[in-house]
């Protein structure tokens, strides 16, 4: 059900959210206490002003009305936290009961129950039994006059209380031993923040006259309007639309013998993943484009982006850090791509004998991903191998390897179809390289062979890219955010912010389209992205690229006046997690302790990284100054952090270091 792991995240899912939603309090009131107040916002985000509810009995200014929001935070978080250890608790029962059934088919749990109806009716009574202690214990709570969730209304108590267990249950279900359970209690936090935050707006549209304030935890602006507007909305979208991806993934799965009508198989495939495509653009145009532009004002939201989009700094600003992420991105898929493709087939030739002299047991050093070997639909589906796929002719075992894609499909159709395999080679030559078409070059000023000897060229350079580990395959995106993000967040961090919520929405359309076999691009994408998957990826949805988007955009979407804070993710993931890790594992030599792999070397380089781009940071101007010895003593303390935390880095790393800096005062 959950991730093996060391330790089960159990602290982590309890304090992370209310840590961070204290931190938010922490700034609002230190705005609120300068002469004159300060702005929430620097004068660098270029963005309109916040909504207010002039309408209202007693109309506050935003400032305020955030002050009054970030204490329900506050509330809410300790709420979760809440319902999180009631849950950890009744496990504990529960398991506790059924210990003495000590015989269990493999795989299974015996508290568990095999049927998935009887799971889900048992796991709904139990959530509204829940739901229903916990609204006793609010009352009770204001009977005694305590204080405590006495800012959250009956309604906020029932709704976020049913959606937070909601989303424990699906986040288990669909990421399968992706999580942590405290990893999934942080993720199932995030998403109950933003769905009361998207209620809450709602309400103060619906009825401004009777709403006393905007109760979002940012300021209530467009970009607060677009992110529930992606964030959600792609989230609702596969809700809405999820008898068609079930349809696509249990057809995409299923062997062709036991299908009622097998040759229209990828007819239906076809027509599943046209319905999708075409409810996705009705739900998005129509619904949630409805939504956005009643936020607005009435306000077409399609033509307010485009012309906010000239409102940067100058009239290119906005539009030419859109081509500069665009040709990032575009250059690393497409190069990516090639080398990952090249990479498949010379695996394939070392696997047959290749003509490059390379061993099996060369071969064989390739890193695997922890999915090879499963098949679709099962806990860490995925490729059963890239011999076996040049191998395999039978329409079983390419099933298997796409992950769900059609059985018709021939082996050829999954690698480079336009490679032609190399003729075998009589020796080694210069440097050690065989260049089968060498003896052509005589024939080279007919320029019929020049291609020839390019591939042959090409295939000796590439042929050493299959070594790449799997880390050093993961840091380049690392780095790669950082080339990307710190231009964005120090020329316009307001778009940068609405980049942020537009990437997580074509993510989340991206893993649609991959965990569900969509025609046509589902087992493309799959395929790419088994490469980059390493131990913490053993589920069946891949978040490894949710997490990485999320730890470097949580420090922007936080907001508050601290530019320094704002470049708090990618500094701590992209320079300090990506060095800590190369550096531990080319030079480390000392240990933490016997059991765990992170070394002291690499926490050193961690620490030194962080600090030296801060403070090239502050000498560049971009960012305020700041005392550089409380910053290193909260880049030491997210080291240790780093060292001896099995949870996944990428979410809690970025979060705590963020928190850290703003109790600690950095900014001066």
């Amino acid at each position: 059900m959950y991730r093996n792991a060391q330790d089960d995240g159990i602290l982590t899912g309890l304090l992370c959210g209310p840590l961070i939603s204290a931190a938010l309090l922490y700034i609002a009131l230190q705005l609120s206490s300068m002469d004159p107040p300060g702005d929430p916002l620097p004068a660098s985000w270029l963005v309109e002003p916040a909504m207010t509810l002039p309408q209202s009995a007693n109309p506050l200014t935003p400032l305020q009305a955030l002050i009054h929001s970030r204490r329900y935070l506050v509330s809410q978080s300790t709420f979760c936290a809440t319902l999180l250890l009631v849950h950890v608790c009744a496990s504990w029962v529960t398991e506790a009961r059924h210990r003495r059934k000590l015989v269990v088919p493999e795989g299974e749990v015996s508290s568990v129950p095999r049927k998935a109806g009887r799971r889900t009716y048992l796991y709904v009574l139990f959530a509204v039994s829940v739901t229903l202690w916990i609204l006793c214990v609010r009352i009770a709570l204001e009977e005694l006059r305590l204080g405590i969730w006495q800012s959250m209304s009956y309604f906020d108590v029932v709704t976020s209380a049913m959606f937070f267990q909601f989303s424990l249950y699906i986040s288990v279900r669909l990421a399968h031993r992706g999580f942590t359970f405290g990893e999934v209690g942080l993720v199932a936090f995030g998403a109950t923040i933003l769905f009361m935050e998207l209620i809450n707006l709602t309400i103060a549209k619906l009825w401004p006259a009777s709403t006393p304030f905007i109760k979002t935890f940012r300021l209530p602006n467009p970009l607060l309007v677009y992110q529930l507007a992606l964030i959600p909305g792609s989230l609702l979208t596969g809700f809405f639309l999820s008898p068609l991806l079930y349809l696509s993934r249990h057809i995409a799965q299923r062997p062709v013998r036991r299908l009622r009508y097998p040759q229209e198989k990828q007819k239906h495939r076809r027509l599943l993943a046209l319905g999708f495509y075409g409810g996705a653009l009705l739900i998005v145009g129509g619904l949630v484009g409805l939504w956005t532009a009643w936020c607005l004002g009435g306000r077409n939201p399609w033509v307010y982006i485009v012309l906010w989009m000239l409102e940067g700094r100058t009239q290119w600003t906005r539009p030419g850090l859109l081509v500069y992420w665009a040709l990032l991105i575009c250059m690393s898929v497409a190069g990516w791509t090639r080398q990952l493709a090249r990479g498949r087939r010379f695996r394939q030739w070392n696997a047959r004998g290749s003509t490059y002299g390379t061993s099996s047991s060369e071969a064989h050093r390739v890193p695997h991903s922890p999915r090879y070997g499963a098949s679709f639909g099962q806990p860490g589906y995925g490729s059963t191998g890239i011999q076996a796929l040049a191998q395999s002719h039978t329409a079983a075992n390419v099933n298997a390897t796409v992950g769900g894609a059609s059985p018709n499909v021939s082996p050829a159709e999954l690698s480079d179809p336009s490679s032609p395999v190399a003729p075998l080679s009589e020796g080694p030559g210069p440097l050690g390289l065989r260049l089968p078409n060498l003896p052509n070059l005589p024939e080279l000023p007919n320029g019929a062979n020049l291609s020839n000897v390019a591939t042959d060229l090409l295939d000796a350079a590439d042929k050493h890219v299959p070594t790449l580990s799997v880390n050093a395959r993961r840091k380049f995106f690392h780095a790669l955010a950082v080339v990307m993000f710190v231009p964005g967040i120090a020329v316009d961090p307001a778009f940068t912010h609405l980049a942020f919520s537009a990437a997580f929405a074509l993510f989340t359309f991206t893993e649609y389209v991959r965990y569900f076999a969509l025609y046509p691009l589902g087992a493309a994408v799959h395929l790419f992205m088994n490469e980059f998957l390493d131990s913490k990826d053993g589920g069946t949805a891949i978040l490894s690229h949710f997490y990485l988007l999320t730890g470097c955009a949580n420090s922007v979407w936080f907001e508050g006046p601290s530019r320094l804070l704002q470049f708090t993710g990618t500094l701590v993931l992209g320079v300090g997690d990506a060095l800590a890790s190369v550096v531990g594992k080319r030079l480390g030599r000392h240990r933490w302790f016997a059991a765990n792999p992170k070394t002291v070397e690499g926490s050193a380089a961690f620490v030194a990284s962080v600090c030296l781009c801060a403070w090239l940071l502050r000498v560049l101007g971009v960012v305020e100054h700041f005392s550089v010895g409380r910053y290193a003593v909260v880049g030491t303390l997210a080291a240790g952090l780093e060292a001896f935390s099995v949870q996944n880095d990428n979410v809690t790393l970025p979060l705590y270091m963020w928190a850290m800096l703003v109790f600690g005062n950095v900014v001066t």
